[in-house]
């Protein structure tokens, strides 16, 4: 009987032991992220997870993906994640409300728009001038693709208000399906969903608006002004993960990424990831490093201020935070 008793505090002993022990190894801080999609077009954030960069620095990283970049924001202004990754101009938007607790944008992951002109019919010598009286299938007022978009088709001599049938009347999520269903004659549509889009014969990819664009801040991670203030070294770490990803994509073949990141893409074919892969390093799609430079963020408010959507000038500095990135890299 004592001889059960010993065995039996024994077992109760070594149970407490363990889950000391467990607690003592997931002193990782605890990172929520918010996502505005889920793309190919982020690949090196799912690179920083899957190959571990996050985890080396001490960061435990869960990802939610929330369509929309008002919906991204919101999410994160209602302390939903800790970081969101969207485009900058939520922001500025945000900013501009008069928030008390800016969004600052302290890492870059991509530095041009990630779509792609998707045509329902074959087209063997692309023009721009042949989306004249089209019916466009575009993407949310004031986001950051349908910006862009109106801003490549200005640059092209098209009035993307007069000279086609616009419809943004269709929510982000279900832009791609509606194409599939007919609506539209063009599409601006994110990796993987334009090669999907080819190779099953829906549509063709006839154009970048990422080459027609400039550098621009796209999408950056970004957090509220008192959640940095409060975990300056978890956003220090977190910054510093992802920059192990930039460096290590920098450097890998298309393959060899698409490998790491089909988890985040169990319906897509690895081929389709791979061509996705290649056309965004192809046209220099991937920040290769965070930091968000003047330029930049300058060429970023000329975009919406030619869309019309510019409620006022942010300087740089006011939503933006290189010292961390510059200190990471350093």
């Amino acid at each position: 009987m004592r001889k059960r008793v010993r065995i039996i505090l024994s077992l109760v002993v070594a149970s407490f032991l363990l889950i000391g022990l467990t607690a003592c190894n997931s002193g990782n801080d605890k990172v929520r992220i918010a996502e505005v999609t889920r793309s190919i077009f982020y690949a090196p954030q799912y690179v920083a997870i899957e190959k571990g960069f996050f985890k080396d620095e001490g960061i435990d990283v869960e990802l939610t993906t929330v369509f929309g970049g008002d919906k991204v924001m919101t999410t994160l202004l209602s302390d939903g994640a800790d970081i969101g990754l969207v485009g900058s101009e939520t922001s500025i938007y945000v900013y501009a409300q008069g928030s008390n607790d800016p969004v600052i944008n302290f890492a870059q992951l991509t530095q041009t728009d990630g779509t792609f002109l998707v045509s329902r019919e074959a087209v063997e010598d692309f023009s721009w001038d042949q989306l004249k009286d089209s019916t466009f299938l575009g993407q949310r007022k004031g986001g950051m693709p349908q910006m862009v978009g109106e801003f490549v088709l200005k640059k092209h001599g098209i009035d993307p208000h007069n000279d086609l049938e616009l419809i943004q009347n269709i929510d982000f999520a279900n832009i791609s399906s509606a194409f599939a269903s007919g609506t539209g004659d063009y599409v601006q549509l994110f990796e993987p969903q334009a090669s999907v889009f080819e190779k099953e014969g829906i549509g063709h990819i006839v154009a970048s608006f990422g080459t027609e664009s400039g550098h621009v801040p796209y999408t950056t991670f970004m957090a509220k002004q008192s959640y940095m203030d409060e975990n300056p070294e978890t956003v220090e770490k977190f910054t510093r993960g992802l920059y192990k990803a930039q460096q290590w994509i920098q450097t890998a073949s298309a393959k060899e990424i698409a490998e790491i990141i089909q988890p985040y893409f169990e319906d897509t074919e690895l081929e389709l990831i791979e061509m996705s892969v290649e056309r965004y390093k192809s046209q220099g799609s991937f920040a290769t490093d965070p930091i968000l430079d003047i330029d930049e963020w300058n060429n970023l408010q000329d975009i919406m201020d030619e869309a019309g959507e510019l409620p006022q000038y942010v300087e740089h500095e006011t939503l933006v935070n290189t010292d961390i990135a510059d200190s990471v890299i350093e």
